[in-house]
């Protein structure tokens, strides 16, 4: 096998925006900004808001319907 292909891995010091900082291995060097993480992401918080407000059959059932057929 071939020597010194593999990266190196540091330990970086990830922070992100809401204060919580996380200590990773990473090949990046360099400490890391972050907008999210699993402390503030919605996901992971319950706080997260359901924007789904029909799609493209709603729209085409609505475009192309028939006035008066029975809907099931």
């Amino acid at each position: 096998m071939k020597q010194g292909i593999h990266p190196k891995y540091d330990l970086v010091t990830a922070s992100c925006s809401c204060g919580n900082v996380i200590k990773i291995n990473s090949t990046v060097g360099h400490d890391l900004n972050l907008d999210v993480c699993g402390e503030c992401h919605p996901f992971y918080t319950g706080k997260q808001r359901d924007v789904a407000t029909g799609g493209r059959v709603d729209r085409f059932n609505k475009r192309f319907s028939v006035p008066g057929a029975a809907k099931k």
